[in-house]
């Protein structure tokens, strides 16, 4: 009899650590999924603040239209590649193509902000002004973000590769590592594309 009350407590000891460790995965997986919205939320800010920063340039900008045509291309691939990694923000090719599109309209818009040099008056356009101040906060918005997705995709990595939580984490549908929201340029991990005029 003593044996098998101590097979039960066995049992439901174990059965109490699996279900803590797939618990504390949830937790942790659906941290990062929040906070991957709320990059996201920010994301799709910056990206209906361009098209209004672009018609607004417009019709001072006529002979640099190839400048508004890239800005533009840019800004739809990040919104595609931003709408492809909100459905799966863990998966690594998702978020490695939303970095590159970042990159690129990252890229985009210092070009645009070169162009905008020789435009005083555009510059001094309060429409303008208003745009790229809304801009650069949705910038820094944007950095807050990712840096709170990073911390949540770390917390939930470490805990998933820890033992012995990586002997059964497989098990209960969380295989991999989710990936971090990384750009090539470590000064953009910093601070967040600065737009001046």
């Amino acid at each position: 009899m003593t044996g098998l009350i101590v097979l039960v407590v066995i049992v439901a000891i174990l059965a109490f650590w699996l279900v803590s460790i797939y618990n504390q995965l949830v937790t942790l997986k659906a941290r990062f999924e929040n906070a991957f919205s709320q990059i996201e939320v920010q994301l799709k800010r910056r990206y209906d603040l361009i098209p209004n920063l672009v018609e607004t340039a417009k019709a001072y900008l006529k002979h640099e239209s190839e400048t508004l045509t890239k800005v533009t291309e840019a800004r739809n691939q990040a919104l595609a590649s931003l709408q492809a990694a909100s459905s799966q923000p863990g998966n690594p090719d998702a978020i490695q193509a939303l970095s590159q599109a970042e990159k690129q309209l990252t890229s985009s818009l210092a070009g645009f902000n070169v162009q905008l040099e020789a435009y005083p008056d555009l510059k001094a356009n309060q429409n303008m002004m208003q745009l790229t101040e809304e801009l650069t906060a949705t910038e820094n918005r944007v950095a807050f973000a990712r840096q709170a997705f990073n911390d949540a995709v770390t917390g939930y990595n470490i805990y998933r590769k820890s033992f012995p939580n990586v002997l059964v984490a497989a098990t209960f549908g969380h295989p991999t590592d989710a990936s971090l929201l990384e750009f090539e340029d470590s000064a953009a991990i910093q601070a967040a594309p600065k737009v001046s005029f």
